[in-house]
């Protein structure tokens, strides 16, 4: 893939016109899932290659994993906002501006573990969802959009997929 090809090596999220059960339950298996597959995906590399940048000018493979620790966690928060406040409004955060601190240098064990259990529960309580609960939504204050949960799952499941393509594919790199 070029580094083109490398922002969106999956596509970019388009949400469907409607919303089915199958959907959510394909998308719950994907939260479930994608812990295991980001430690499979990164279990055999050495320090050099999760210090490799997935496409130039872009995060490294630590800082990958890391951000999807931080990503998924903030997001965890937001859907338990939105299950017990009436629409509120979440705090975006500068995904850029965390990626450069000294946490991201870490070995990714530990965000291989915090996504582990923050996926536990996100899945736990999106295994619970009655009809009412899909509709729930919370605002997003730098676009103003009312975001209900079941798009906000669809976003996340695309989200896990997109930063697992980026490990995924410069991985395939270092097999040459």
């Amino acid at each position: 893939m070029t580094d083109e090809q490398m922002k969106y090596p999956v596509g970019k999220f388009s949400p469907p016109a409607s919303y089915t059960t199958d959907d959510f339950r394909r998308w719950i298996n994907d939260i479930k899932v994608l812990p295991g597959l980001l430690r499979q995906a990164v279990i055999s590399l050495n320090e050099k290659q999760l210090d490799t940048p997935y496409r130039t000018g872009g995060w490294t493979l630590r800082q990958v994993i890391h951000h999807v620790a931080d990503s998924h966690m903030n997001a965890l928060m937001r859907l338990k906002l939105a299950l017990t406040e009436d629409k509120p409004t979440i705090k975006p955060y500068e995904e850029a501006h965390w990626a450069l601190l000294a946490d991201y240098r870490l070995p990714v064990e530990s965000s291989l573990r915090l996504l582990e259990g923050i996926h536990s529960h996100w899945a736990a309580i999106l295994e619970s969802f009655t009809e009412d609960e899909w509709n729930r939504s919370f605002i997003h204050p730098e676009s103003g959009e009312t975001i209900p949960l079941k798009k906000f799952l669809g976003t996340y499941s695309w989200h896990g997929k997109h930063h697992l393509a980026h490990i995924t594919e410069t991985v395939k790199k270092f097999d040459r």
